[in-house]
């Protein structure tokens, strides 16, 4: 069998570290109680920091009152490439507002899985939701995006493997669950998907114990996430964008059509607002994204690198990333420089992260699924917000067409290829380029989030807050039909 892409294995080269920030890095935080993420605080302790190098310039804190006339908010993967597609496709210069770092939020903690998907649903599902027609289509548009993607990995310096994604069983009765789906995605969408027994994934990928099989997609770009976001802005900035960073929005007044954004050092006033913030939107930002977004927390760790001898025991061969098909799934890869990478679904709340069972949670995968790495340093541990849609898919969308505010979140966890192409498309929007084109009328692009649903009816929004009581409940069913 012919891989799409073998690793290349060398030792970790030293890099240099960002500037410490003013403000200690508050491992609590919880964007659905807290009425914002804070203004300069530190980047949260990743492996994705810690080897980034030094941030590219910024345009440091606001310190007084500005007019503009396209103010992003947040500075993510999807804040600059919309800045940079407003700036190179359209001629407009925008202003970035960043609460903390620059890429403080999901840019900077994500796992780096570069899929030909966006949001929680599978194709399979998109025709069952849509109509075939119309999940063609949005896969044609989709995969636009990552192509688009993968020609950006290829500009920018960050680690980029070019060697598909693994699906894997972690039972045998789901490996019929993904049989089908492979079988969709080749009949219906064209791709070469396809099905590798567990012999197969241990021989030519990596000695998983779990695995009972997998689904392979040729389509899959595994990065380094912030040097990623970093070219990103870099590109950005040489176009003229303005990046303030420790600049949190903490007041929004609209008055004649000027929205007034308040920040610690003066007011923005902007004729136009993109909203950018991922996991990271809290609830007092504006009432058009209020209740929209079920923030998740995503736990992460990075071993220490492996040696000559655990590798061979594991027997990675590849650079490849994995999922497991577990509800609140594994994903997990071994990263250039030999360090093995693996996050998963953990705490319900802020109040909750530190606690040690959920470090737990993913030191014993490590043992179960690799166990000649059981008991291996973790040298970074982490965790961050998931943007998670009521319905499972992103919006990018202006919510109300008599107010100049438009907003690209949802991704719900596949956000690392498709943020970009929203950002495109959010430039588009707001640069009044999206008039009569057909692609608007996707249902990613032309409805608003929507509120939470419960038992088929729209949940009011005061009840929003109680969501983490069923989130915890779901969360027990999930582990039970998952593991038992």
């Amino acid at each position: 069998m012919t891989l799409s892409g073998t690793a290349s294995f060398s030792a970790p080269q030293p890099q240099p570290q960002p500037q410490p920030p003013s403000r200690p890095y508050d491992p609590r935080y919880d964007p659905l109680v807290a009425p914002d993420p804070g203004a300069g605080r530190a980047y949260a302790p990743t492996w994705w920091v810690a080897s980034a190098g030094t941030p590219p310039e910024d345009d440091g804190p606001l310190v007084h009152d500005i007019d503009v006339d396209v103010a992003i908010i947040g500075s993510g993967a999807t804040g600059m490439s919309t800045a940079l597609y407003l700036a190179q496709e359209h001629g407009i210069q925008a202003t970035v507002l960043e609460a903390n770092q620059a890429s403080w939020g999901c840019s900077s903690r994500s796992g780096g899985q570069g899929q030909n998907a966006s949001g929680r649903l599978k194709r399979s599902q998109w025709i069952q939701r849509w109509g075939l027609d119309t999940a063609r289509r949005l896969d044609a548009e989709i995969r636009g995006g990552f192509e688009n993607f993968k020609h950006l990995t290829t500009q920018i310096d960050c680690d980029a493997f070019d060697g598909g994604h693994l699906y894997l069983a972690h039972r045998p009765e789901k490996l019929a669950v993904l049989d089908a789906e492979a079988r969709v995605m080749r009949e219906q969408f064209g791709y070469a998907t396809r099905m590798l027994t567990a012999e197969e994934v241990r021989r030519d990928y990596c000695d998983e114990r779990e695995a009972a099989g997998a689904m392979f997609e040729p389509e899959g770009v595994g990065i380094h996430p912030l040097k990623f976001t970093f070219g990103l802005m870099r590109k950005a900035r040489a176009l003229g964008v303005k990046v303030h960073t420790s600049s949190p929005v903490q007041g929004w007044q609209t008055i004649d059509g000027v929205h007034h954004l308040q920040t610690p050092g003066g007011v923005v006033r902007a004729r136009r607002v993109a909203v950018c913030t991922g996991g990271y939107t809290g609830q007092a930002l504006s009432p058009l994204l209020k209740n929209r977004i079920m923030p998740i927390l995503s736990n992460s760790v990075v071993t220490r690198p492996l040696t000559e001898a655990e590798l061979q025991a594991t027997n990675f061969r590849s650079q490849t990333f994995l999922t497991d098909t577990r509800t609140l799934r594994f994903y997990y890869r071994l990263l250039k420089g030999n360090r093995l990478q693996i996050g998963s679904r953990s705490s319900v709340s802020g109040a909750d992260a530190e606690h040690p069972v959920h470090l737990k949670l993913l030191t014993d995968a490590i043992a179960r699924k690799f166990p000649p790495l059981a008991g291996i340093r973790i040298d970074y541990s982490w965790w961050g917000w998931v943007d998670m849609s009521h319905d499972m898919m992103p919006r990018i969308t202006q919510p109300e067409a008599d107010r100049k505010i438009w907003y690209a979140v949802g991704y719900g966890g596949n956000g690392v290829s498709f943020s970009t192409w929203a950002g495109k498309r959010l430039a588009e929007r707001v640069a009044g380029k999206d008039t009569g084109k057909d692609v608007f009328e996707l249902p990613i692009y032309k409805s608003a989030l929507p509120f939470p649903n419960v038992l088929g009816m729209v949940e009011s929004p005061a009840f929003a807050p109680f969501r983490r009581i069923g989130q915890r409940m779901l969360y027990k069913w999930y582990w039970l039909r998952d593991e038992k």
